[in-house]
């Protein structure tokens, strides 16, 4: 089981579970992974990018390999010249945040 995330205007718009990035054999031919997969049957989107459950501000939390910053949901943002997902600023309320872009969370 593997995680989806749609892109589009640089959005995440939705997240799907999808099949196992490594189950390569199910996909249909002249289809090389489940994100041209998906991008293909939604041709509206800009993209589909596999997004990892247990991905933390660059960090997985189970010792695996950390995935595109973190975790998508719905309302966070891509950033495409760096391959990472990120929430939207939460500044306000006087309070300014800053994005570390080796993290991509944000600081106070």
């Amino acid at each position: 089981m593997a995680h989806y995330a749609y892109i589009k205007d640089g959005m995440v718009t939705q997240v799907i579970v999808g099949p196992d990035e490594n189950a390569t054999e199910n996909l249909p031919e002249g289809i090389s992974s489940w994100e041209e997969y998906f991008e293909q049957k939604h041709p509206d989107l800009d993209a589909v990018k596999r997004t990892s459950y247990n991905t933390y501000e660059s960090v997985h939390l189970t010792g695996g390999t950390p995935l595109r910053g973190n975790y998508a949901s719905k309302g966070m943002i891509y950033d495409a010249e760096n391959d990472v997902f990120y929430s939207t600023d939460p500044s306000g309320d006087g309070v300014t945040y800053t994005l570390n872009t080796t993290t991509w969370g944000w600081e106070e």
